[in-house]
């Protein structure tokens, strides 16, 4: 079916004889990520520490440039002016492959800031478009378990990137130059697949060409800020501390990043599942709960294993995070959808692009007090799950109901 022919999501769903459905193109988008992100997140610690000699200070700066990307996501809105969200999103994978490419071939503090600018500015285009997408083509009914079940697929494309390097690195002794390379040209080979193998599905419902930003999402907003908040505690500085004060190497951080896949491949549907029985509300809130003690106990561990055990405990409940955007799909207008993703990654990288290079220069003080903030920042963010509604929907944001709101038909 040639790409000039957009195809109704609902009409692919529903032909057995043509696999080729909204749903599976999601899940093979998140694996293709996930090849060369994990790929890359998996060494970076290690490159940045062992060949350019970074400190807590220079992660602070890398990290805050790799967050730039998603601070702009906002004006993802301005490019589907020209082009679809689909295309968009294959555009954007391609930037991602290419930038993990070439990482290992600029080892210089400044060439490792402008690889992790592009291989970011694709991951983070990549991540609107995803959510936007899987929000669109996917039922509220079971968007939640199907999400999970994504989330599954990216999990497994990570322990192929995470497996290989661990089983590999020092076997073959590899250097990051060809890991790089490799884990890059197979988010590009998979992308020439998506782009051969399947059609431009059309969007359900017309969405907005501006940006959106209402008084009603409010609760939305704050809980993807404080998601971007926390996000920057696990992502910098848990990795960081793994590598920094406990010295985890390459194949070591691979078998931690192992087991994080792992659990997300077995665990990530049965959460989606479990987030369709029980509401968002019941699932942020066990997150939360969780998260502030996990918080607390990186501020204090001092072993090694017990430290690898709570940074995938960490990790796992990153699945839970699908509460979110489920919330979202529930009491947002059907074409808010994709200007509102490209908002609410903006909000998220407000934290995002704050917090590692303040934090950074903390840490040099005291590991522990960055995490110890990170505590409060959980129990802010439990305050605000318990306002969102058992039953959220259109015009029953949080627990003070709004009555009578009626959705603008879309432009």
């Amino acid at each position: 079916m040639p790409l000039s022919s957009p195809t109704p999501p609902t009409a692919m769903q529903g032909s057995k004889a043509d696999w080729r459905t909204p749903a599976l193109m999601l899940m093979i988008m998140a694996g293709a990520m996930q090849l060369s992100f994990a790929a890359w997140w998996n060494l970076m610690n290690n490159f940045a520490v062992h060949e350019l000699g970074f400190t807590g200070r220079e992660i602070g700066i890398q990290q805050t440039i790799r967050e730039i990307p998603g601070f702009l996501s906002f004006a993802a809105i301005y490019v589907l002016l020209v082009m679809r969200e689909q295309t968009l999103a294959l555009i954007s994978l391609t930037l991602l492959g290419v930038g993990v490419a070439i990482t290992g071939y600029f080892p210089s503090e400044y060439g490792f800031y402008a690889t992790t600018l592009l291989m970011s500015l694709g991951y983070h285009y990549y991540e609107t478009m995803s959510q936007s997408l899987s929000l669109q083509w996917l039922p509220k009914a079971t968007a939640a378990a199907t999400m999970g079940k994504i989330i599954s697929v990216g999990a497994m494309a990570q322990l192929v990137a995470y497996g290989v390097i661990f089983l590999a690195w020092k076997t073959f002794d590899l250097s990051f130059e060809l890991v790089f390379a490799i884990a890059g040209a197979l988010t590009l080979i998979v992308v020439v697949f998506l782009v051969v193998s399947f059609p431009q599905f059309r969007e359900a419902v017309p969405q907005h060409k501006k940006l959106i930003l209402k008084k009603r999402y409010w609760l939305y907003y704050a809980l993807t800020f404080m998601g971007g908040a926390r996000r920057q505690i696990f992502t910098v500085f848990a990795g960081f501390l793994m590598v920094e004060r406990f010295g985890y190497h390459v194949h070591e951080v691979a078998a931690l990043f192992l087991v994080n896949g792992v659990f997300s491949m077995l665990l990530a549907p049965s959460i989606g599942s479990l987030i369709v029985r029980f509401g968002e509300r019941r699932a942020l809130t066990l997150e939360y709960i969780g998260l502030i003690g996990i918080f607390i106990a990186y501020a204090f561990v001092t072993n090694a294993t017990v430290a690898g055990a709570l940074y995938v405990i960490d990790h796992a409940f990153f699945a839970i995070a699908i509460a979110m955007k489920t919330y979202f799909q529930k009491i947002a207008d059907p074409a808010d959808i994709a200007p509102t993703a490209g908002v609410a990654f903006t909000i998220n990288h407000i934290a995002a692009v704050v917090i590692p290079v303040s934090f950074g220069f903390i840490w040099l003080i005291s590991p522990a007090a960055v995490f110890l903030v990170g505590a409060v920042m959980a129990c802010a963010s439990l305050g605000l799950a318990r306002l969102i509604p058992r039953d959220p929907a259109i015009g029953h944001e949080t627990i003070w109901k709004r009555a009578n709101y009626t959705p603008l038909p879309a432009e």
